[in-house]
């Protein structure tokens, strides 16, 4: 109990503003516009580390590696605080971790997206702004799909595709994670 429960909470600090992180990477590259909501929102939780990174961290072309390493981070911090709760473990496993932990993150958070994105196709009302700032960003991952998974009774399944090969990536990646885990004992 004394370990899972801050294990939890670190799960949600560090997904919340990791993910923050990975979605301004990923909406950057996208070239998506932050005037919406959802774009204030990820900058007022990320400009606090972000910002302070690019003054040392340039761009690439479309990738803000700014924001990528803050995510990299956030998610060794958190494994550095499970170890020093958890008890021995080697420090220099730690970027392994956090690479694999990174991963995870961004896993999850394309695997939201995508279940966002089936939702909205099935409700024929929901407001224009949000729909086409979930299409521009889950349009990338089943627009390949679409050229190998046919319609099914007029159906798309490119998303639920997506969203399982997303699953099988996020078991090999907990697989990974396992592995490191045990390197480090």
């Amino acid at each position: 109990m004394f370990y899972q429960i801050p294990s939890f909470l670190l799960d949600v600090i560090v997904g919340l503003l990791g993910g923050a992180c990975l979605l301004r990477l990923y909406m950057q590259y996208h070239r998506v516009p932050f005037g919406n909501p959802l774009g204030r929102f990820v900058f007022a939780l990320s400009d606090w580390i972000v910002l302070p990174l690019r003054k040392i961290v340039p761009s690439v072309k479309r990738w803000d590696l700014a924001s990528l390493i803050a995510a990299w981070l956030l998610v060794m911090l958190k494994y550095l605080l499970l170890m020093l709760l958890g008890g021995v473990m080697r420090l220099s496993v730690l970027p392994l971790l956090s690479i694999f932990g990174l991963l995870q993150l961004a896993v999850s958070g394309l695997t939201a997206l995508l279940v966002v994105y089936a939702v909205l196709s099935w409700v024929p009302n929901v407001s224009s702004m949000l729909r086409d700032l979930v299409e521009r960003l889950a349009e990338p991952l089943v627009r390949p799909l679409r050229k190998v998974v046919p319609l099914v009774g007029g159906v798309d399944l490119s998303p639920l595709v997506a969203i399982v090969l997303l699953q099988v990536g996020a078991i090999i990646l907990g697989n990974l994670l396992a592995g490191a885990y045990a390197l480090g004992r």
